[in-house]
């Protein structure tokens, strides 16, 4: 099956049953946010796509929505982190980290440049979402400036990809009912 496969299956499923878009979004940022599954699936569509099913009409779903992404999303990077943390160097040559040979030493130049932004910066960033908080465990980055950028972060992130999708379902939306789409 392929990936577009694969999200029809999912978006389907939420459509067809909305009270399992919580658990859903909550699985998808987590699986996003850690370095081996988003580098082999990228979720963040998804999330977008699901943004745009949701809107923000009904703000009960939206914040549920909101916040079950962005735990989700900062408990996918502690995992990477904690990765980073106890592999060290050992990771970069564990699949599928060792099929992208440039990935942790430009997330490490990329955290050396910015240093805890480097959290923020690459939570909106494919490949340095992958590397940075690898990276930020295996560097030993104090624990508590890292928590503190990948929940401030998260939160970001969720709610600038939910709106992204509101955005697009609205705009379809607006072309449907005025271009007769």
């Amino acid at each position: 099956m392929a990936l577009q496969e694969y999200a029809d299956a999912v978006l389907t499923f939420v459509r067809s049953n909305p009270q399992w878009i919580a658990p859903a979004v909550f699985t998808l940022a987590f699986g996003e946010s850690i370095a081996f599954v988003s580098l082999i699936l990228p979720f963040w569509g998804m999330l977008v796509a699901l943004g745009s099913m949701i809107g923000t009409g009904d703000i009960t779903i939206f914040l549920i929505v909101w916040i079950t992404a962005s735990i989700g999303a900062a408990l996918g990077d502690w995992v990477s982190y904690w990765l980073g943390y106890h592999f060290h160097d050992k990771i970069a040559q564990m699949w599928p980290l060792s099929r992208y040979p440039d990935l942790l030493p430009r997330g490490h130049a990329f955290m050396e440049k910015w240093g805890v932004w480097a959290i923020v910066f690459g939570r909106f960033s494919g490949p340095f979402r992958a590397s940075v908080p690898i990276v930020a465990g295996a560097t030993e980055m104090d624990r508590t400036k890292f928590q503190i950028a990948n929940w401030s972060s998260a939160f970001l992130w969720a709610l600038v990809l939910l709106l992204f999708g509101d955005a697009i379902g609205t705009g379809i939306a607006w072309a449907r009912q005025n271009m007769g789409w």
